[in-house]
C-alpha cells in the first residue's frame, strides 16, 4: 500500500511507503475470526493495514508473511523444522469433544474399544482422540481410526463426520466445531453420548511469528499494534458475543444457532503463555515426537519456542 502526499510549497509528489501486515491462516474455522474482526474494526498502525490469506505456520517460510494461526500442534510439528518461529499468544482454547452413537453399546470411553472412530490424521483432532481414549486406557490398536470431512453446516454430505455417524458408517467422531455438534443433532441429543477432558487435551490456537520478524523494528510495532487490536477484540468475544455471533457465523459459514451451543467451549484470548502452558506443550510434544519419528523438544527449547514479550509490550502500551 501507499499513501502519496502532495505538498504545495514543494513541486514534488512525496510517497510514503505504508505496510500491510500478512496473516496467514486457515479461513474455514471459528477459531481465526478475532484475526478478521481486529484486522477490520481495531488494527490503527499509523494508516497500516492488515490482509489474511489462507494458509498458517508453514507460511511463515515466506518473509512476506508477518503473523500466522494455528492450533498448537502445527506449531510445534513445525518447530521441529524451523527453530526460529515463536509462539506468540494464545488466541483462544477449545476443549474439543468425541460424540458417539448410544446404539452402538458406548456410554463410557471404554466402551470405544473396537469401534470405529472419526479423525484427520496429523492434526489436532487426531491427537484429541488418541489421547482422550488414551486416558481411558486405550492403545491405538484397540479401535480403529476412520479419516473423513468436516461439515460446517447442516445439511451434511457424504463423506462427512455427521453423515457418516448417522449411516453408522462409523461409531463416532472427534474433531472441532461445529461438526462435532452436527453430529449430535443428526442423531438427536437423546441418542449420543459426548466426551471432553480439558486437562487431557484442549485445542491451544495461538498466533506465530518469526524471531527476523521480531527483531525487526518496523515488523515488530505492527505485531505489537495488532496485538492490542486483538485484545480489543477478545473483550467482545468474551463479554458481549451476541455483536459478533452474526459475523462469526457469516465468515465461516455456519448457523447462528449452532454457533451459540459450542460458543462456551472456547475461550477467548490472551490465555497464560507461562509455564503451565510449556508445561502442556511438552506433554503434547512427548506424543508428537513419537508419531512423527524425531526427538522431543528439550524444556529450553519450548521456552524459546514461547515468546512472552509481544504481549508484554502489547500491554504496556
Amino acid at each position: 500500500m501507499q499513501t502519496c502526499l502532495f505538498l504545495t510549497l514543494l513541486p514534488t509528489l512525496l510517497c510514503l511507503q505504508a505496510h500491510a501486515l500478512k496473516i496467514a491462516c486457515s479461513q474455514m474455522w471459528i477459531e481465526h475470526t478475532p484475526l478478521a474482526y481486529a484486522a477490520k474494526n481495531f488494527y490503527k498502525a499509523a494508516g497500516d493495514t492488515a490482509s489474511i490469506t489462507n494458509g498458517g505456520v508453514p507460511n511463515l517460510s515466506d518473509s512476506s508473511v508477518d503473523l500466522a494461526a494455528n492450533a498448537e500442534t502445527q506449531g510445534l510439528k513445525n518447530y521441529a523444522q524451523h527453530k526460529n518461529y515463536r509462539l506468540i499468544g494464545i488466541i483462544v482454547e477449545v476443549t474439543y469433544r468425541l460424540v458417539a452413537n448410544k446404539a452402538a453399546g458406548i456410554k463410557t470411553l471404554a466402551d470405544l474399544k473396537g469401534k470405529r472412530i472419526g479423525t484427520i490424521p496429523g492434526t489436532s483432532a487426531e491427537v484429541f482422540v488418541r489421547q482422550l481414549l488414551a486416558s481411558a486406557g486405550l492403545a491405538d490398536r484397540d479401535y480403529t481410526a476412520v479419516s473423513g470431512n468436516v461439515c460446517m453446516r447442516a445439511p451434511c454430505g457424504s463423506g462427512t463426520f455427521p453423515a457418516q455417524l448417522s449411516s453408522r458408517q462409523i461409531d463416532a467422531f472427534g474433531v472441532w466445531e461445529t461438526a462435532v455438534e452436527l453430529g449430535v443433532r443428526a442423531l438427536g441429543e437423546e441418542n449420543v453420548v459426548t466426551f471432553k477432558n480439558a486437562s487431557v487435551y484442549r485445542e491451544v490456537y495461538s498466533l506465530y511469528t518469526t524471531e527476523e520478524k521480531l527483531r525487526n523494528a518496523g515488523a515488530r510495532q505492527r505485531i505489537v499494534q495488532f496485538v492490542r487490536a486483538l485484545n480489543q477484540t477478545y473483550d467482545l468475544f468474551k463479554g458481549s458475543p451476541d455483536k459478533v455471533y452474526d459475523m462469526v457465523a457469516q465468515t465461516v459459514g455456519i448457523d447462528v444457532p449452532v454457533l451459540k451451543n459450542v460458543w462456551a467451549d472456547h475461550v477467548w484470548g490472551p490465555g497464560s503463555l507461562g509455564k503451565d502452558l510449556v508445561d502442556y506443550l511438552e506433554r503434547e510434544d512427548q506424543y508428537l515426537a513419537k508419531t512423527d519419528r524425531r526427538q522431543a523438544f528439550s524444556r529450553a527449547e519450548l521456552e524459546r519456542f514461547v515468546d512472552t514479550s509481544v504481549y508484554e509490550e502489547a500491554m504496556q502500551g
